[in-house]
């Protein structure tokens, strides 16, 4: 009995190493992907243009350039054709500047500080047109990717954007120091058009670079009546990776 088993043993382990052997030694998929599902990581350089911004330059010590930041993104995509995606998207992007009065200190000669926070949350729907071949079928049961595969894209969407403003402030009339948190938050459609490459890392990963331009202006809230419609327009870099299923 004991034989028996030990026999069983060593050819369900010579059987599971052939498999294995079999997979490592594929370089080909049995179908051709119709799913991928990506994350990247990159930069985000809002245009900053209009009211608050410029209110709150001239204001504080803050500059346009500040409000850059990391960014997160994620999309599914969908293939609709040999170089077209379906491709559904989000985003987060936030920056957090302290500053201080530019023309103004505090009684105690100390400087009136305060931090801005700027968010953006976008979710988009768009096509994703491929210009060269991503992948070439060798039979009926084989497909090869390519290694390289340059894209451009435009899409649709919806933006949530938050901007905050926390510390002390000056009164203008009185030239009195008071603490106090402003927000506005607020969604706006958005308009997108984006340009990448892809490049296979085997036959399931890839590294995706990508650069995306976004249009977008929401209202403001009520605590900053008199001021108009903020920009959400922007560009934002990033790379990471995709795996296709």
């Amino acid at each position: 009995m004991v034989q028996r088993f030990s026999m069983a043993v060593v050819l369900a382990a010579l059987a599971g190493a052939a498999a294995a052997d079999i997979v490592l030694a594929q370089d080909f998929l049995f179908r051709r992907p119709g799913v991928t599902i990506g994350v990247r990581f990159g930069y985000s350089m809002p245009r900053a243009e209009g009211e608050i911004f410029d209110f709150t330059s001239d204001e504080l010590t803050v500059e346009k350039g500040d409000f850059n930041s990391a960014a997160f993104a994620g999309d599914l995509g969908i293939r609709l054709g040999d170089r077209i995606d379906f491709s559904l998207g989000f985003g987060y992007e936030y920056s957090e500047i302290d500053s201080e009065s530019r023309d103004f200190i505090g009684d105690d000669d100390l400087p009136i500080l305060q931090t801005t926070g700027f968010q953006r949350t976008p979710v988009t729907v768009g096509l994703k047109a491929y210009l060269t071949d991503r992948g070439r079928r060798i039979s009926d049961l084989a497909w090869l990717p390519a290694k390289w595969a340059p894209f451009v894209g435009a899409g649709v969407g919806w933006v949530w954007y938050e901007f905050e403003q926390d510390g002390e402030f000056v009164d203008y009339e009185t030239l009195d120091i008071f603490v106090d948190r402003f927000t506005s938050r607020d969604g706006s459609a958005l308009a997108y058009a984006t340009a990448g490459v892809d490049y296979s890392l085997g036959l399931r990963w890839i590294l995706t670079a990508e650069a995306r331009y976004s249009w977008a202006s929401a209202n403001m809230g009520d605590d900053f009546v008199g001021f108009d419609p903020i920009d959400l327009t922007g560009l934002r870099a990033a790379l990471g990776f995709s795996l296709r299923l």
